[in-house]
């Protein structure tokens, strides 16, 4: 048996060995980090596997209902911070938002955009100066505005369609038909006219689209070659840009030849107006073709899909919930009964309808975990909790807009525009980045400099489809019963009884 002094004796050699061994770790770093908690993770995957097969939005709400609203996951061999709190978010977006203003490229998104857009470009000097050109040149007031006779057509054409549908009794299936509706809005307001590459060009943008939105192989093991080989992704998306840019050389050549011609052109668009700006000069960066595509795609990517998205989810709320479908309905045409249509200068005029659009941007922002930010400092504190440089920072903008304690008078699950009605509790909620419970377009530095021209494109559209025609879901004892169901029929009259809107669908988004 072994002397018991002798067991003692090595004891106390592993413990002395411990303590050296964590002072020595302790002086090399003298203050322990204090991460944020977060749910236990696997070898390589880090914390994938809570999110399979389900929409990362709704699984980082029940995650953080659990470890908090400042929550550390790795993906693949990322490390992520997912905020889920009004706190935490105004320390992000404003406390703290120099340290967190830039942007992480991943592996599909830096071929796709090389970081010279708006939205992805990393915090600097070149991003101060295409962030100043979107807002005073690009995506201002008044360019917007210049835009109103693009809207006003695009909508007219729309309505005609439906019209013409209704009249021959054809399935109309309304979600393609927004979606068509805001990409000849979009493209005609940045290039112009219709040109004959569009389809392929939004078919290509569409896909590019889906390659960025995804867990890509290389994008989660950024560092790994083997997972860039075994994924194809980053190949498709060079080829997917290549064919973008290939037609926007084109689009470009025509601008710059109708330039050179002096033709008289009816307007700017945001082209013309990147070609002018480059031939003034006087910039620290000057835009050279691969800028201006890539400001091109990066206003497509942020402008279309989602804008079409948030109007099929307003018209899809208002008719679950008829008592807010006829507050509005009855808004519109007393508004616009004399003339018989809807004039774009008057829509932001409607107050019933602008308080169901914002209910809708709660519900369901376009990006619900915003466009990813990074820290860029060798570590901030966000709720007490240390970020590391170079971790990336999500805010859980869907969770914010459905949490009980920021919507106490209604349910946050369900869609009550009187929410935002002068004397209610959250009257004094706008989106514009001053109130951290509402961010569908984010906050600070890196807010979306497209919300004037997005809700342009969301504000004229209801608001005709509402003065045309009468929604209706026949066959359902209650409206309510459209959540869960992917296609609900639209089958009314039009605003002066006259024609029968026939067996038209609406998509509802998922």
């Amino acid at each position: 048996m072994a002397d018991p002094s002798h067991t003692y004796l090595y004891l106390g050699i592993a413990l002395v060995s411990l303590f050296v061994v964590l002072l020595s770790k302790r002086r090399r770093s003298p203050e322990a980090l204090r991460l944020p908690p977060g749910p236990w993770q696997l070898p390589v995957l880090g914390s994938l596997h809570h999110l399979a097969g389900q929409l990362p939005h709704r699984v980082m709400r029940d995650l953080a209902r659990r470890y908090g609203p400042v929550m550390m996951l790795r993906l693949g061999e990322v490390p992520t911070v997912v905020v889920s709190s009004r706190d935490a978010a105004r320390e992000v977006m404003k406390t703290h938002d120099s340290a967190f203003a830039t942007r992480p490229l991943s592996a599909t998104m830096r071929v796709l955009t090389k970081g010279r857009d708006i939205a992805l470009a990393p915090y600097g000097d070149y991003w101060r100066q295409v962030r100043r050109i979107a807002a005073m040149e690009l995506l201002s007031a008044r360019r917007v505005l210049s835009f109103r006779p693009i809207r006003e057509g695009e909508v007219a054409a729309m309505l005609r369609a439906v019209e013409d549908a209704a009249a021959h009794r054809r399935a109309v299936d309304m979600q393609a038909v927004l979606s068509a509706l805001v990409s000849d809005t979009t493209t005609r307001a940045v290039m112009g006219d219709r040109w004959k590459d569009r389809d392929v060009f939004l078919r290509e943008h569409d896909r590019a689209l889906q390659l960025s939105a995804g867990f890509n192989l290389p994008d989660l093991w950024p560092s790994s070659r083997l997972a860039g080989c075994l994924s194809g992704v980053v190949r498709e998306a060079e080829k997917c840009r290549d064919k973008v840019f290939g037609i926007l050389d084109g689009v470009i050549d025509q601008h710059l030849q109708k330039a050179e011609s002096g033709a008289d052109v009816d307007g700017e668009d945001l082209i013309d107006v990147l070609l002018r700006i480059r031939k003034e000069g006087g910039l620290q960066f000057p835009l050279d073709m691969d800028a201006i595509k890539a400001i091109i795609f990066g206003i497509f990517a942020a402008g279309s899909e989602t804008s079409a998205t948030t109007l099929g989810w307003a018209i899809a709320e208002l008719i679950r919930n008829p008592k807010a479908m006829q507050k509005a309905t009855a808004e519109v045409r007393r508004a616009f009964a004399s003339d018989g249509v809807v004039s774009d200068a008057a829509v932001g005029e409607l107050h019933y309808l602008n308080l169901g659009n914002r209910e809708t941007l709660r519900l369901h922002p376009p990006a619900p975990l915003l466009v990813p930010r990074e820290c860029r400092e060798p570590c901030q504190q966000v709720l007490g909790y240390d970020v590391p440089q170079g971790t990336q920072v999500l805010v859980n903008v869907w969770a914010l807009g459905r949490d009980e304690r920021y919507w106490p008078n209604y349910s946050p699950e369900e869609f009550h525009p009187e929410r935002f009605i002068d004397g209610e509790a959250g009257s004094m909620v706008d989106f514009k980045g001053f109130n951290f419970e509402l961010l569908p377009f984010g906050a600070g530095r890196r807010m979306c400099p497209g919300m004037a021209f997005g809700l342009a494109n969301l504000e004229l559209p209801l608001a005709s489809l509402l003065f045309h025609f009468d929604w209706e879901v026949p066959g359902l004892a209650d409206p309510a019963d459209l959540q869960g169901r992917p296609w609900a029929s639209a089958d009314g009259a039009t605003a002066l009884g006259l024609q029968k809107l026939g067996a038209s669908k609406i998509c509802i988004p998922h």
